[in-house]
């Protein structure tokens, strides 16, 4: 037993230590990846240069296209060692234009669905609105693609998911954690920042795992697959929530639920794990 252990974790492959390029093309079909707009296209922010940062040239945004399971998909992987995987107007432009150009395949009856691979702190406040618009594009762009075939979001990595594109999670048909995956709207140093180190210290990282890391929203009820870090069963879990089509009701139907669950929240007591979990569990 033993050696078969040590055996299945040799054989383990880990997703987050890849790059954004390398996570896309391991989820789809081998020998499908096809990319649109790579790094000889140079789309790079125009706005970086102005403030001394070195852009990048796919802006830190990759989309493929090729197939999962033998199906059409784009899979759309933000790069989270760039930036922090802030979204300005070039990436976040990439990002919607794959999701409306997906769902004007569905449209012309080619059932394309879309994964988002989500490493990102929200907008990048070099472009802050700029990309504030293209969040919302996003935003807008899954809506409509969801009407026509799933769209998965995928939290894989410690830099996490947060701000508007958090909100763009949220309206994803289905969302996939790993353990070492957060999840939130405001991050831990804005949080320490405005609410102050008493209220919210952004070093404790047990405390903060413990609130917004990918376990406890999984314990919560607000994402639908709990994964560990590993190639094929990050990709195993996508088939599997493909196959469920259409999910009955979105997420983002079922707001009286959650308004509901927190206006229940005493927000005078410090929440910790354990109430976060009885807060969405209703126990």
């Amino acid at each position: 037993m033993v050696e078969q252990n040590i055996q299945r974790l040799l054989a383990q492959r880990s997703f987050t230590e890849l790059g954004a390029r390398e996570r896309a093309r391991a989820l789809l079909d081998a020998g499908s990846f096809r990319e649109l707009l790579d790094p000889f296209a140079r789309l790079m922010s125009p706005w970086l240069p102005r403030q001394g940062i070195v852009p990048q040239a796919d802006d830190g945004v990759v989309v493929a296209k090729g197939l999962i399971d033998g199906a059409p998909a784009v899979v759309i992987a933000i790069e989270g060692a760039f930036q922090g995987g802030s979204l300005g107007e070039v990436g976040g432009a990439k990002i919607a234009g794959s999701l409306e150009l997906a769902a004007e395949d569905n449209r012309n009856g080619t059932p394309t669905r879309a994964v988002l691979l989500l490493e990102t702190g929200g907008v990048r406040l070099q472009e802050a609105n700029l990309g504030l618009a293209a969040i919302a594009e996003i935003q807008a762009a899954i809506v409509e693609l969801r009407q026509y075939q799933p769209v998965i979001g995928l939290v894989a990595g410690p830099v996490g998911c947060f701000g508007g594109m958090s909100i763009a999670a949220g309206l994803c048909s289905y969302l996939l954690v790993t353990r070492e995956a957060r999840l939130g709207l405001n991050g831990p140093q804005v949080i320490e920042q405005e609410a102050g180190i008493d209220e919210y210290d952004s070093r404790d990282r047990p405390f903060i795992w413990s609130l917004t890391g990918g376990e406890q929203r999984h314990a919560s009820g607000l994402v639908d697959g709990y994964v560990s870090d590993d190639v094929e069963a990050i990709r195993s879990e996508l088939h599997g929530l493909f196959a469920k089509g259409k999910p009955a009701q979105e997420r983002s139907r079922r707001h009286a639920w959650f308004l509901q669950r927190l206006r229940a929240v005493d927000t005078a007591v410090q929440a910790d794990a354990a109430a976060v979990r009885s807060a969405y569990q209703g126990a």
